[in-house]
């Protein structure tokens, strides 16, 4: 294995496991809080579908928790996020989520909000790159800021080799991500609760 390949490795392995601890973070700060949800040992290793508690995620923040051994994020996005989806479809290599990465993209996703439309405004993904499975890192604030253009949206970074993706988790053109990130099935038990892993078809 070559120098380069075992950096990657080691990279990805730690931005995997720091991003599945769990944690809320905002738009205008770095840190992350720990989550209060944990789901049982035994979920985690039977992959089984895990309910999430999203009241606590306030517009311009995301919750990230963990599903078979992944970060999954759940954005909350504000109205000033959501009106910058539809405009730039043009700069996405698939504005539509025509291609899958490791699940098929369920059909309420299927929109440029990869959303269900009765809850356009939360984001639920699985925070995986589809270069080389490293766990971007959540740049959600538009403006110019290190490693991105002027004109950026708000979005995610991968910091292994510079792919990006916009805030519902499509990747941008010419990067070296093929795909867009996945979003899992999940379904809405109450207005602030949800369940990843599942939906009316069953589970994933």
């Amino acid at each position: 294995m070559s120098n380069e390949k075992q950096v990657d490795s080691g990279r990805r392995g730690l931005l995997v496991a720091t991003c599945a601890a769990g944690g809320v973070v905002g738009v205008s700060t770095a840190g992350v809080l720990v989550s209060t949800f944990q789901p049982s040992e035994r979920a985690k290793a039977a992959g089984a579908p895990v309910e999430v508690d999203i009241s606590d995620v306030k517009p311009g923040e995301m919750k990230v928790v963990e599903w078979r051994g992944k970060p999954v994020w759940i954005l909350r996005r504000t109205p000033e996020m959501l009106a910058t989806l539809e405009k730039d479809s043009a700069e996405l290599a698939d504005p539509n989520s025509e291609k899958e990465y490791q699940l098929p993209t369920p059909e309420y996703a299927r929109n440029p909000f990869r959303a269900r439309q009765e809850h356009k405004d939360v984001l639920v993904a699985v925070g995986i790159c589809s270069h080389l499975g490293c766990s971007p890192s959540s740049r959600l604030a538009s403006g110019p800021q290190p490693n991105l253009p002027d004109n950026w949206p708000g979005g995610f970074l991968c910091p292994c080799h510079g792919s990006t993706f916009d805030l519902s988790a499509r990747v941008f053109k010419n990067k070296p991500a093929p795909t867009n990130m996945d979003v899992p099935p999940y379904m809405y038990l109450s207005d602030n609760k949800i369940v990843i892993g599942k939906d009316e078809k069953g589970e994933a």
